[in-house]
Protein backbone atom coordinates (compact mmCIF):
# COMPACT_ATOMS: atom_id res chain seq x y z
CA UNK A 1 0.00 0.00 0.00
CA UNK A 2 1.15 3.64 -0.88
CA UNK A 3 2.49 5.52 2.07
CA UNK A 4 1.39 9.63 2.41
CA UNK A 5 4.64 11.72 1.41
CA UNK A 6 7.02 12.79 3.43
CA UNK A 7 8.93 15.82 2.71
CA UNK A 8 12.10 17.56 4.70
CA UNK A 9 12.63 21.20 4.02
CA UNK A 10 15.64 21.14 4.93
CA UNK A 11 17.83 23.05 2.08
CA UNK A 12 14.38 24.46 1.10
CA UNK A 13 16.58 27.42 0.06
CA UNK A 14 19.53 25.89 -1.38
CA UNK A 15 20.96 23.33 -3.59
CA UNK A 16 17.69 21.18 -3.16
CA UNK A 17 14.65 23.60 -3.76
CA UNK A 18 13.88 22.44 -6.82
CA UNK A 19 13.44 18.67 -5.83
CA UNK A 20 11.77 19.68 -2.81
CA UNK A 21 9.42 21.67 -5.34
CA UNK A 22 8.84 18.58 -7.08
CA UNK A 23 7.83 16.68 -3.96
CA UNK A 24 5.82 19.50 -2.75
CA UNK A 25 3.48 20.07 -6.17
CA UNK A 26 2.95 15.77 -6.71
CA UNK A 27 1.78 15.60 -3.01
CA UNK A 28 -0.47 18.94 -3.55
CA UNK A 29 -1.60 17.17 -6.98
CA UNK A 30 -2.26 13.27 -6.01
CA UNK A 31 -2.53 13.69 -2.34
CA UNK A 32 -3.57 17.40 -0.93
CA UNK A 33 -1.56 15.70 1.87
CA UNK A 34 1.72 15.17 3.28
CA UNK A 35 4.30 15.25 6.14
CA UNK A 36 6.99 17.95 6.70
CA UNK A 37 9.78 17.35 8.73
CA UNK A 38 12.81 19.49 9.00
CA UNK A 39 10.42 22.24 8.88
CA UNK A 40 12.20 24.83 11.34
CA UNK A 41 9.85 24.23 14.55
CA UNK A 42 12.57 23.15 17.36
CA UNK A 43 11.64 19.90 18.72
CA UNK A 44 11.72 21.10 22.56
CA UNK A 45 8.73 23.78 21.53
CA UNK A 46 7.18 20.77 20.05
CA UNK A 47 7.89 18.32 23.47
CA UNK A 48 6.50 21.45 25.59
CA UNK A 49 3.82 21.67 23.53
CA UNK A 50 2.95 18.24 24.05
CA UNK A 51 3.66 17.52 27.32
CA UNK A 52 1.23 20.92 28.38
CA UNK A 53 -1.96 19.79 26.18
CA UNK A 54 -1.88 16.15 27.54
CA UNK A 55 -1.63 17.43 31.09
CA UNK A 56 -4.12 20.11 30.29
CA UNK A 57 -6.67 17.16 28.97
CA UNK A 58 -5.74 14.83 32.30
CA UNK A 59 -6.36 18.01 34.65
CA UNK A 60 -9.18 20.13 33.04
CA UNK A 61 -10.90 18.00 30.73
CA UNK A 62 -11.09 13.84 31.33
CA UNK A 63 -13.37 13.93 33.82
CA UNK A 64 -16.03 16.15 31.64
CA UNK A 65 -15.53 13.77 28.55
CA UNK A 66 -16.51 10.59 31.23
CA UNK A 67 -19.26 12.69 32.08
CA UNK A 68 -20.69 13.36 28.11
CA UNK A 69 -20.23 9.71 27.44
CA UNK A 70 -22.39 8.22 30.80
CA UNK A 71 -24.65 11.26 30.10
CA UNK A 72 -25.08 9.44 26.52
CA UNK A 73 -25.22 6.26 27.41
CA UNK A 74 -22.64 5.07 24.71
CA UNK A 75 -20.93 2.43 27.30
CA UNK A 76 -24.01 0.11 26.01
CA UNK A 77 -24.45 1.33 22.75
CA UNK A 78 -24.81 -1.68 20.04
CA UNK A 79 -25.30 0.17 16.86
CA UNK A 80 -23.10 2.84 15.17
CA UNK A 81 -23.49 6.51 16.11
CA UNK A 82 -23.29 8.71 13.48
CA UNK A 83 -24.31 12.09 14.77
CA UNK A 84 -21.14 12.24 17.33
CA UNK A 85 -17.53 11.99 17.44
CA UNK A 86 -15.57 10.62 20.30
CA UNK A 87 -13.25 13.50 20.59
CA UNK A 88 -12.54 16.19 23.31
CA UNK A 89 -11.78 19.77 21.81
CA UNK A 90 -10.97 23.23 22.58
CA UNK A 91 -10.50 25.80 20.27
CA UNK A 92 -8.18 28.74 20.45
CA UNK A 93 -7.75 32.02 17.73
CA UNK A 94 -4.88 33.55 16.99
CA UNK A 95 -5.87 35.82 13.65
CA UNK A 96 -6.94 38.46 13.60
CA UNK A 97 -7.59 38.83 17.10
CA UNK A 98 -5.79 35.88 19.25
CA UNK A 99 -8.37 34.91 22.26
CA UNK A 100 -5.62 32.84 24.18
CA UNK A 101 -6.04 34.92 27.40
CA UNK A 102 -9.27 34.22 27.47
CA UNK A 103 -9.90 30.94 27.13
CA UNK A 104 -10.64 29.36 30.38
CA UNK A 105 -7.89 26.68 32.79
CA UNK A 106 -5.51 27.07 30.78
CA UNK A 107 -2.33 28.22 32.81
CA UNK A 108 0.30 30.71 31.86
CA UNK A 109 3.17 27.97 30.42
CA UNK A 110 0.94 26.69 28.00
CA UNK A 111 -0.72 29.89 27.60
CA UNK A 112 2.53 31.29 26.41
CA UNK A 113 3.96 27.84 24.54
CA UNK A 114 0.65 27.88 22.72
CA UNK A 115 1.10 31.65 21.61
CA UNK A 116 4.54 30.73 20.72
CA UNK A 117 3.66 27.51 18.65
CA UNK A 118 1.04 29.46 16.95
CA UNK A 119 3.35 32.20 15.69
CA UNK A 120 6.11 29.85 14.37
CA UNK A 121 2.82 27.97 12.25
CA UNK A 122 1.47 31.32 11.30
CA UNK A 123 5.27 31.42 9.27
CA UNK A 124 5.23 28.19 8.26
CA UNK A 125 1.73 27.86 6.42
CA UNK A 126 2.85 31.27 4.78
CA UNK A 127 5.81 29.75 3.85
CA UNK A 128 4.17 26.97 2.23
CA UNK A 129 1.58 29.05 0.58
CA UNK A 130 4.23 30.33 -1.37
CA UNK A 131 5.82 27.34 -2.75
CA UNK A 132 2.89 26.75 -3.54
CA UNK A 133 2.37 30.05 -5.59
CA UNK A 134 6.18 28.88 -7.50
CA UNK A 135 4.75 25.44 -8.24
CA UNK A 136 1.40 26.93 -9.90
CA UNK A 137 3.43 29.86 -11.60
CA UNK A 138 1.19 32.46 -9.83
CA UNK A 139 2.95 35.10 -8.37
CA UNK A 140 5.06 35.10 -5.23
CA UNK A 141 2.35 36.29 -2.63
CA UNK A 142 -0.53 35.78 -4.87
CA UNK A 143 -2.10 33.19 -1.99
CA UNK A 144 -1.36 35.13 1.06
CA UNK A 145 -2.90 38.07 -0.91
CA UNK A 146 -6.33 36.13 -1.78
CA UNK A 147 -6.34 34.96 1.60
CA UNK A 148 -6.24 38.32 3.23
CA UNK A 149 -9.19 40.04 2.76
CA UNK A 150 -9.69 43.50 3.99
CA UNK A 151 -9.23 42.23 7.59
CA UNK A 152 -5.98 39.71 7.05
CA UNK A 153 -6.22 35.91 7.40
CA UNK A 154 -7.92 34.13 10.04
CA UNK A 155 -5.99 31.64 12.17
CA UNK A 156 -7.02 29.26 14.58
CA UNK A 157 -6.06 25.86 16.47
CA UNK A 158 -8.11 23.33 17.57
CA UNK A 159 -6.62 21.16 20.25
CA UNK A 160 -8.35 17.33 20.24
CA UNK A 161 -7.92 14.26 22.28
CA UNK A 162 -9.17 11.17 21.62
CA UNK A 163 -9.60 8.98 24.34
CA UNK A 164 -9.78 5.43 24.33
CA UNK A 165 -12.83 3.95 23.13
CA UNK A 166 -14.24 0.90 24.32
CA UNK A 167 -16.92 0.25 20.17
CA UNK A 168 -14.37 1.77 17.66
CA UNK A 169 -15.77 -0.12 15.32
CA UNK A 170 -18.80 1.79 16.56
CA UNK A 171 -18.54 5.61 16.45
CA UNK A 172 -15.20 7.15 15.03
CA UNK A 173 -13.14 9.43 16.46
CA UNK A 174 -13.62 12.26 14.15
CA UNK A 175 -16.09 11.27 11.06
CA UNK A 176 -14.75 11.35 7.27
CA UNK A 177 -14.49 15.16 6.05
CA UNK A 178 -13.00 17.73 4.06
CA UNK A 179 -11.41 20.82 5.78
CA UNK A 180 -13.40 24.13 4.30
CA UNK A 181 -10.27 25.75 4.95
CA UNK A 182 -6.96 26.99 3.40
CA UNK A 183 -3.78 25.33 4.47
CA UNK A 184 -3.85 23.08 7.68
CA UNK A 185 -1.09 22.54 10.05
CA UNK A 186 -1.32 19.35 11.98
CA UNK A 187 0.66 18.65 14.96
CA UNK A 188 -0.28 14.56 15.87
CA UNK A 189 0.74 12.20 18.58
CA UNK A 190 3.50 10.32 18.02
CA UNK A 191 2.58 7.26 19.58
CA UNK A 192 -1.10 6.58 18.47
CA UNK A 193 -2.00 6.69 15.01
CA UNK A 194 -5.52 7.25 14.14
CA UNK A 195 -5.68 9.77 11.10
CA UNK A 196 -6.85 8.15 7.88
CA UNK A 197 -6.62 10.21 4.08
CA UNK A 198 -9.34 8.52 1.69
CA UNK A 199 -6.91 8.26 -1.65
CA UNK A 200 -8.27 6.27 -4.81
CA UNK A 201 -11.33 5.00 -2.64
CA UNK A 202 -8.58 3.13 -0.03
CA UNK A 203 -8.17 4.53 3.70
CA UNK A 204 -4.56 5.00 4.43
CA UNK A 205 -3.21 5.74 7.68
CA UNK A 206 -0.73 8.93 8.27
CA UNK A 207 1.70 7.28 10.68
CA UNK A 208 2.65 8.74 13.62
CA UNK A 209 6.00 10.48 13.36
CA UNK A 210 7.94 12.29 16.04
CA UNK A 211 8.20 16.05 15.94
CA UNK A 212 6.55 16.17 11.95
CA UNK A 213 3.93 18.29 11.07
CA UNK A 214 0.93 16.83 8.46
CA UNK A 215 0.01 19.54 5.81
CA UNK A 216 -3.37 18.93 4.27
CA UNK A 217 -5.09 21.45 1.98
CA UNK A 218 -8.49 22.96 2.41
CA UNK A 219 -11.49 23.47 -0.23
CA UNK A 220 -10.03 27.24 -0.80
CA UNK A 221 -7.45 26.04 -2.25
CA UNK A 222 -9.12 23.53 -4.43
CA UNK A 223 -10.86 26.81 -5.37
CA UNK A 224 -8.43 28.84 -6.19
CA UNK A 225 -6.34 26.59 -8.24
CA UNK A 226 -9.59 25.59 -10.45
CA UNK A 227 -9.31 21.64 -9.43
CA UNK A 228 -5.84 21.51 -9.83
CA UNK A 229 -5.11 20.68 -6.53
CA UNK A 230 -7.71 19.10 -4.00
CA UNK A 231 -8.69 18.77 -0.50
CA UNK A 232 -8.99 14.94 0.77
CA UNK A 233 -11.39 13.52 2.76
CA UNK A 234 -9.78 12.42 6.03
CA UNK A 235 -11.29 10.63 9.37
CA UNK A 236 -9.82 9.78 12.68
CA UNK A 237 -9.91 6.10 13.78
CA UNK A 238 -10.96 5.80 17.43
CA UNK A 239 -8.94 3.45 19.49
CA UNK A 240 -9.30 1.06 22.38
CA UNK A 241 -5.66 1.20 23.98
CA UNK A 242 -3.26 3.04 25.52
CA UNK A 243 -3.31 7.20 26.77
CA UNK A 244 -5.69 8.00 23.85
CA UNK A 245 -4.29 10.67 20.82
CA UNK A 246 -3.86 13.83 20.81
CA UNK A 247 -3.99 16.50 17.94
CA UNK A 248 -3.46 20.28 17.35
CA UNK A 249 -4.91 21.05 14.00
CA UNK A 250 -4.01 24.62 12.88
CA UNK A 251 -5.86 26.11 10.02
CA UNK A 252 -4.71 29.44 8.27
CA UNK A 253 -7.95 30.03 6.54
CA UNK A 254 -8.67 33.25 4.14
CA UNK A 255 -10.13 36.23 6.00
CA UNK A 256 -14.28 36.26 6.66
CA UNK A 257 -14.65 39.01 3.88
CA UNK A 258 -11.82 37.11 1.13
CA UNK A 259 -13.40 36.77 -2.31
CA UNK A 260 -12.18 33.27 -3.32
CA UNK A 261 -12.38 32.25 -6.43
CA UNK A 262 -10.08 30.61 -9.28
CA UNK A 263 -6.86 32.15 -10.23
CA UNK A 264 -6.94 33.93 -13.45
CA UNK A 265 -3.67 32.53 -14.39
CA UNK A 266 -4.02 29.26 -13.65
CA UNK A 267 -7.64 29.54 -16.06
CA UNK A 268 -5.70 31.62 -19.02
CA UNK A 269 -3.77 27.85 -18.99
CA UNK A 270 -6.80 25.99 -19.74
CA UNK A 271 -8.32 25.08 -22.68
CA UNK A 272 -10.47 28.08 -23.99
CA UNK A 273 -13.89 25.43 -23.44
CA UNK A 274 -12.76 24.52 -20.35
CA UNK A 275 -14.73 27.44 -18.73
CA UNK A 276 -14.11 28.47 -14.84
CA UNK A 277 -15.17 25.30 -13.12
CA UNK A 278 -15.42 26.75 -8.99
CA UNK A 279 -17.98 29.42 -8.61
CA UNK A 280 -16.47 32.76 -6.87
CA UNK A 281 -17.98 33.67 -3.14
CA UNK A 282 -16.89 35.34 -0.15
CA UNK A 283 -15.38 33.03 2.53
CA UNK A 284 -17.87 34.03 5.58
CA UNK A 285 -20.64 32.42 3.14
CA UNK A 286 -19.24 29.09 2.47
CA UNK A 287 -18.24 28.80 6.10
CA UNK A 288 -22.21 28.91 7.16
CA UNK A 289 -22.97 26.57 4.26
CA UNK A 290 -19.74 24.30 5.45
CA UNK A 291 -21.09 24.66 9.07
CA UNK A 292 -24.30 22.28 7.99
CA UNK A 293 -22.66 20.40 5.91
CA UNK A 294 -19.04 19.10 7.23
CA UNK A 295 -19.74 15.48 6.99
CA UNK A 296 -21.16 15.70 3.98
CA UNK A 297 -19.93 15.61 -0.04
CA UNK A 298 -17.48 18.77 -1.10
CA UNK A 299 -19.43 18.99 -4.24
CA UNK A 300 -22.66 19.90 -3.31
CA UNK A 301 -21.77 22.87 -1.54
CA UNK A 302 -19.39 24.22 -4.45
CA UNK A 303 -22.21 24.07 -6.56
CA UNK A 304 -24.66 26.11 -3.63
CA UNK A 305 -22.05 28.84 -3.92
CA UNK A 306 -22.46 28.72 -7.62
CA UNK A 307 -26.24 28.94 -7.15
CA UNK A 308 -25.41 31.98 -4.72
CA UNK A 309 -22.82 33.33 -7.14
CA UNK A 310 -25.24 33.38 -10.50
CA UNK A 311 -28.67 34.93 -8.57
CA UNK A 312 -29.67 38.23 -9.38
CA UNK A 313 -29.03 40.85 -6.23
CA UNK A 314 -32.14 41.93 -4.70
CA UNK A 315 -32.31 45.24 -4.67
CA UNK A 316 -34.82 47.20 -2.27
Amino acid sequence: MENCPVISLENVNGAQRSAILEKIKDACENWGFFELVNHGISPELMDTVERLTKEHYRKCMEQRFKELVASRALEGVQTEINDMDWESTFFLRHLPQSNINEVPDLDDEYRKAMKEFALKLENLAEELLDLLCENLGLEKGYLKKVFNGTKGPTFGTKVSNYPPCPKPDLIKGLRAHTDAGGIILLFQDDKVSGLQLLKDGQWIDVPPMRHSIVVNLGDQLEVITNGKYKSVEHRVIAQTNGDGRMSIASFYNPGSDAVIFPAPALLEKEAEEKKQVYPKFVFEDYMKLYAALKFQAKEPRFEAMKAVETSPVATA
